[in-house]
C-alpha cells in the first residue's frame, strides 16, 4: 500500500468504520496537499444541546474536533512510518489514541453545517499534537482545539 493508500484508508475509516462518527453524521472527509483534515457535519435536531436558542452541542463540537485530530495524527503517524500493506496501515491506526484534548468554546453552534479542520503541529516517536478549529456556514469561527495523540507502539 502506497503513502496516498494509507491516507485513503484514514479517510475510509473515518467515514465509514467508526460507529460514533455515523452517529455525529460525518461527512465530506478530505485532505488537503498540507495534510489538513476537514470533515463536514450538518445541523441537526439530534446534535442539539439548548433546545431554546438551537445551539449545537458542546459535546458534539468536542468530539468533531476530536475527530479531525485524531486523522490529523493518524496522517502524521503514515507520514512518519510509511506502510506498505493494509495490515500495516491498519496497525498504525490501531496505535492512536486520544491523551488530551483543550476546546475553547468562542461563539454558540449556529448554522445549517459546520467544518471541523486539523493539522498536525508536530509528530514525534510515541505523540502527535494537532490544532484544530470549528467554523459554520457562516464563516464565523465556533471553537479551536489542541489535542494530544499517541501515535507509538
Amino acid at each position: 500500500m502506497s503513502r496516498f493508500d494509507a491516507v485513503a484508508a484514514a479517510v475510509e475509516i473515518a467515514e465509514k468504520h467508526i460507529p460514533f462518527n455515523q452517529v455525529l453524521g460525518l461527512h465530506s472527509c478530505t485532505i488537503d496537499d498540507d495534510r489538513s483534515v476537514h470533515i463536514r457535519i450538518d445541523h441537526r435536531d439530534e446534535l442539539v444541546g439548548n433546545v431554546g436558542k438551537g445551539f449545537l452541542h458542546g459535546g458534539v463540537i468536542s468530539a468533531a474536533l476530536d475527530l479531525v485530530g485524531g486523522i490529523a495524527a493518524m496522517i502524521g503517524a503514515v507520514g512518519r512510518d510509511v506502510p506498505e500493506t493494509e495490515e500495516e496501515a491498519a496497525e498504525i491506526f490501531s496505535r492512536i489514541g486520544t491523551i488530551d484534548l483543550r476546546v475553547d468554546y468562542l461563539r454558540p453552534g449556529v448554522g445549517r453545517w459546520y467544518d471541523a479542520s486539523g493539522l498536525v503541529l508536530r509528530t514525534g516517536a510515541r505523540v502527535a499534537v494537532t490544532r484544530m478549529e470549528m467554523h459554520n456556514d457562516q464563516g464565523s469561527l465556533i471553537a479551536v482545539g489542541t489535542g494530544t495523540y499517541t501515535v507509538g507502539r
